[in-house]
Parts: structure tokens; C-alpha cells; sequence
């Protein structure tokens, strides 16, 4: 069903007389309600491009989109087109554009901010703080899982012909992990510990290894995601998480697997106790960095951060990540083709979020595929 991770001559480069007539796209509502839905192939604007979207991964925020309805403030408040992973292939372009042309394989920046030198964000090149920003499949900004996708020209990526459309689409999440260790400030031989091997755990364990964190521990519930990551990295040492048990306790096996207490933990959860894990873990002026998303509030040992000095950090989105990314896959310093267990196609969109949200499933990152 699913087509081949290496580029095939399909990919090669189209006219607009290769679009077809109907734009299968995948949707949630306030009714939580998850469908297909066929709509009209958008016309590219000036210094648009119309992309074939290829591949798109499912985010843990579209499965809480659509189960949830909400993120934080980030309500689904009509009919929302989930998406946000995604690559693909120019097919059409608007007015002004001098960037690409028609075949041109690209990844998608979806975070589309105003760039208005009013603003003072993205003035200062923060720009994931852009107050104004456009950021695909966060309501009420339709997202990228469909067949034709209008995007500016400037927030995309190219390819190299040796980058598949499928780790195109991974970019993003590593975009995430990149961001964090950025800002964590890690350094050559710091011990870390990662709290969550799904897949933004997995692609921070890459790219830590990578950056030369030693020793590594990761951890989780769940024994076959602990196996995918001693898989990718064999010398990461893993922790299984017990149901039940206590932070500290779960903390202690954590110290007692790294050899040391952690300088930096990546916490890529969420969960409040693994979050009270982490903190547990950190040597004194440590690093508690957390990358997942969790509830509003939560409740934190805030005397023993005191009287350990152990800081607590926080990410939104990235920026400036993606040329990075591309450069480290093409260079083959990270290996992100493992990371896809499961594939389907626009029109089997349903079963592949039932699959994503299913613990069952044994799931790392279901992609949405179309030829």
C-alpha cells in the first residue's frame, strides 16, 4: 500500500496538467467527529506554491485536536483540516514566485508568522512568538492533510534528492527536538536523560546522540518503544517507567541507569510525574527541559527545585530549525527512515488516526501517503 521511502521516478518533476480534480482532505470538528471530505484544488496566490503533499505525519497535537478539541486556548471551534508534518512536490505556482519551480520536492514550514517590522518578535527573529502567526492545523487555520496545499513560498524547504518525501515530513518533529536542545545549551559529553520514547523522544535521543550527550538513559511505559530506541542508539541504556510508582523511586532506577544525576533532562511527556521524575534526576543546577505537552497546571516540588537549583525550561514551536534539519539527515548524522512504522493512504485517513491513537497499535509515527 505504501510506497517505498526512497525517491522513485514518480517524483520526478510535474506540470499542472498532473493535478487532479478532487482534494481529499482529512478533518475534525467540535463534535469530535474525524472525516473525509473531497473539496476544489486551491489556485496558488502571488508568491504562492500549490504542493502535492506526499507525505504527511500525524502529530500528537492532531490527535488531541480531535479527541480533545482543544489545546490550551487553541480551541477547534468549526471544521479544522488537521496536519502540520508534511512534504511534497510543487505543481503549481502564483505570481512572484523565484524560488521554485514546477517538480521541485519541498518541505513545509507551517508556522507562518507576519514578519512585519511593527513586530517586535519578528523583528528580533523570535519569530514562533509572533502574535499574529499562521501556524497550519491550529484552529482556526486549516491544516495540511490533504492532496493540494497552498503555501508561501518563502516557508518552504527544498529537498535534496536523496531525502525521501517521508523524512521530509519527519523534519518537522526533529525541528521540535533541535529547538530544544538549542536552547538547553547542551554540551559535548553532558549526561542526559529523556523522558518519553514516542516520537519526539525518539528524534531528541538522534539528535542528542548526535550533539555528544554521554551517558544517554531514556525512558517509558512502554517496553516496545524502549527496544525502538536501543534499536536506533544501541548504547542508550533504558528505563521502563512502573505504573504506580513513585518519582522518587521511579528517579532513583533513572540515577542508578545513567551512573550519575542528569545535567540535562528532556522531558517529552507532559505527564506531571514524569515531569516530577525529571526534577528528581537533575544534579544540582540542572536542567529540566520540557519539550512535551501537558495539562495546564501541574503540580511541581517547588522547595526541593529550590534548594537544588534546578531549573525548569520551556520551548514554543521552533525556529531557524529546518535548514539544520535537512542538513543533518542528508549528511546522514540522524536516520529517521526507522521512525515510520505504519503507513496509509489520504483515503484510509480514519485507520490511520485510529492506529496513531491506539497504545495498542505499538505505533512510533503513522504517515499519510499519496502518489
Amino acid at each position: 500500500m505504501a510506497p517505498s521511502a526512497t525517491r522513485t521516478s514518480s517524483e520526478s518533476a510535474l506540470s499542472s496538467t498532473h493535478i487532479k480534480s478532487q482534494n481529499v482532505s482529512v478533518f475534525t470538528n467540535p463534535e469530535h467527529e474525524l472525516y473525509i471530505k473531497n473539496g476544489p484544488v486551491p489556485a496558488p496566490g502571488p508568491g504562492e506554491c500549490l504542493i502535492h503533499v506526499r507525505a504527511t505525519g500525524i502529530c500528537g497535537s492532531d490527535i488531541h485536536f480531535w479527541k480533545s478539541g482543544h489545546i490550551g486556548d487553541m480551541i477547534v471551534v468549526g471544521e479544522n483540516r488537521l496536519g502540520h508534518e508534511s512534504a511534497g512536490v510543487v505543481v503549481a505556482v502564483g505570481e512572484g514566485v523565484n524560488r521554485f519551480k514546477l517538480g521541485d520536492r519541498v518541505a513545509l514550514e507551517c508556522g507562518i508568522p507576519c514578519m512585519e517590522a511593527t513586530c517586535y518578535y519578528c523583528r528580533t527573529g523570535k519569530y514562533n512568538a509572533c502574535p499574529d502567526v499562521v501556524f497550519f492545523s491550529t484552529p482556526p487555520y486549516h491544516g495540511t492533510l490533504a492532496r493540494y496545499h497552498v503555501h508561501p513560498q518563502e516557508w518552504l524547504h527544498k529537498l535534496p534528492d536523496t531525502l525521501s518525501f517521508e523524512e521530509g515530513s519527519l523534519l518537522e518533529p526533529l525541528s521540535v527536538a533541535l529547538a530544544g536542545i538549542d536552547r538547553s545549551m547542551l554540551r559535548l559529553g553532558d549526561p542526559i536523560v529523556i523522558c518519553g520514547a514516542g516520537p519526539i523522544g525518539l528524534v531528541t535521543l538522534l539528535a542528542t546522540h548526535a550533539a555528544g550527550a554521554n551517558p544517554i538513559v531514556i525512558t517509558d511505559l512502554d517496553e516496545n518503544r524502549l527496544a525502538t530506541a536501543k534499536k536506533l542508539i544501541p548504547r542508550v541504556n533504558t528505563v521502563k517507567i512502573v505504573v504506580g510508582e513513585t518519582p522518587k523511586d521511579s528517579a532513583a532506577r533513572i540515577k542508578e541507569a545513567l551512573g550519575f544525576e542528569a545535567k540535562i533532562v528532556f522531558e517529552c511527556t507532559g505527564v506531571e510525574s514524569s515531569v516530577q521524575s525529571a526534577i528528581y534526576s537533575c544534579t544540582f543546577g540542572g536542567l529540566v527541559f520540557v519539550i512535551g505537552c501537558g495539562k495546564d497546571f501541574q503540580n511541581m516540588p517547588f522547595s526541593y527545585m529550590s534548594a537544588r537549583e534546578v531549573d525548569l525550561k520551556f520551548q514554543y514551536r521552533y525556529k531557524d530549525t529546518y535548514s539544520k534539519a535537512i542538513g543533518l539527515v542528508a549528511a546522514g548524522l540522524l536516520d529517521l527512515k526507522p521512525l515510520v512504522t505504519h503507513r496509509y493512504t489520504l483515503e484510509q485517513g480514519e485507520d490511520a488516526f485510529k492506529t496513531a491513537s491506539d497504545p495498542k497499535a505499538k505505533a512510533i509515527k503513522v504517515q499519510i501517503l499519496d502518489e
